[in-house]
């Protein structure tokens, strides 16, 4: 499926350039789109070398497994070929709640993670996994709580209803939860995706992996590693003076600020740190080398990080191409009649056909039409709730596969793609029977 949006892209981008006299246009996107892409995988090194680090301080700690145990029925349901005990389920989660918080880099690493351990279940490597295409589906969907990067963006333009999107993002990414689940689970049982391509058994485990490996499953360092009572005691004071410092905080600027505005800062600036030091405790406190797990977890997250690259730069590269040329502007212009007659903008279309294809074209889109119309504007909201309710689809295929070297990504375009498109057509519908 991958294969043939990529060279339809750039077949057509090519054909459209010469048409629309834009073939300097193309080309110097070619060239600053592939830098681009090297230049975002370099600096998502950083990013994940720490969270993967911050991953296996908890792994080696035993909390990947215990979050396993607690959301077991859950997880089970959804993912009922893998071990309750397994780190992807934790992985999984971790997620999850992280792109429902708004904190999407932290989401990254965790879901990359996850990949790593679906991968160790997977009997034909290259190709992708019902788990692993049912997991990128609920993440694309963006089922959020808060989104805190657009809120933040309304507040910044002086909306008056900064947070107004939380109620229209819940319904749309709901929607799109549920369909990119169903999705997935329906395409799955496909012929055309049922039959996939017999791949070379997995490579057996050397003697070290094995042993290295196992060394560091949640449940054997359980056995091995008991809570320290004084290191508990100390973590214990440490939450106390924590949350001390931040009801004092709350208290001192409830004169100058409303409620939500104090929830949003807490939520935006102290919501990451809280987890960070989280994790860290935990692991103290289970009498891990905290340092040397976090090390090792961070050499894993550098390696990770250099092998998505060839991946980014094919999907960045084919997307650049295709918006320089003129088709996403010609393909913009076919759509609108449809478009206006369900209720969308045709100000908000461009956002919405953008929004699947690149993230930061989709907040520039968003933030130039919140500037131009007003974020309290029904244009203003509308593309609020798009870019809070949905996800870069081709950026999360490519980052999330590419880190386990998946070629064959079987259906999880289409139902990636049918999540987003629930997600864009609830976010119409309601903000038009709320804000309309």
């Amino acid at each position: 499926m991958l294969n043939g949006l990529f060279v339809a892209a750039i077949l057509l981008s090519v054909i459209s350039a010469s048409i629309t006299g834009r073939m300097q246009n193309l080309t110097g996107s070619v060239l600053s789109t592939a830098n681009s892409a090297v230049e975002l995988a370099i600096g998502l090194v950083g990013v994940m070398a720490f969270f993967l680090g911050l991953m296996r301080v908890a792994a080696d700690a035993g909390l990947m497994a215990a979050l396993a145990r607690r959301v077991a029925p859950l997880m089970r349901a959804l993912f009922p070929s893998i071990p309750s005990n397994s780190p992807a389920l934790s992985a999984m989660l971790l997620n999850i709640s992280a792109n429902m918080m708004g904190l999407a880099n932290a989401a990254t690493p965790f879901g990359i993670k996850a990949m790593e351990e679906l991968d160790k279940h997977n009997d034909k490597p290259g190709t992708a996994t019902n788990e692993m295409v049912l997991f990128l589906a609920i993440n694309t969907a963006g089922l959020a709580m808060l989104p805190t990067g657009i809120i933040g963006i309304r507040a910044a333009l002086g909306s008056a209803d900064a947070s107004g999107i939380i109620l229209t993002t819940w319904f749309a990414s709901t929607c799109a939860t549920i369909v990119g689940i169903s999705a997935a689970f329906l395409f799955s049982r496909l012929p055309i995706f049922r039959a996939t391509p017999q791949n070379s058994p997995p490579q057996k485990s050397s003697p070290n992996e094995t042993k290295e490996t196992s060394a560091s499953v949640p449940d054997q360092m359980n056995e091995l590693l008991s809570p320290s009572p004084f290191r508990k005691l100390l973590g214990l004071i440490f939450w106390i003076v924590l949350f001390g410092f931040l009801i004092i905080g709350i208290l001192n600027r409830l004169e100058n600020e409303t409620v939500g505005d104090i929830f949003r800062s807490m939520t935006s600036f102290w919501l990451l740190p809280i987890i960070i030091s989280g994790l860290i405790l935990y692991g103290w406190t289970r009498r891990v080398p905290v340092y040397d797990s976090f090390i090792e977890g961070a050499k894993e997250g550098f390696q990770v990080a250099l092998r998505i690259i060839p991946y980014l730069v094919a999907i960045l590269v084919a997307i650049g191409m295709f918006r320089a040329s003129g088709s996403l502007s010609m393909l913009i212009g076919f759509l609108e009649p449809l478009t206006s007659s369900i209720g969308m903008p045709p100000e908000a279309l461009p956002m919405a056909l953008l929004r699947p294809l690149s993230g930061s074209g989709a907040l520039g889109v968003a933030s130039e039409a919140m500037t131009t119309y007003g974020p309290d504007s029904l244009v203003g909201y509308m593309v609020s709730t798009y870019q809070g309710s949905t996800e870069t689809t081709f950026y999360v295929l490519a980052v999330y596969f590419g880190a386990v070297g998946i070629k064959n990504s079987r259906h999880a375009l289409p139902a990636c793609l049918l999540a987003d498109i629930t997600g864009i057509l609830a976010a119409t519908f309601i903000v038009n029977i709320i804000f309309g």
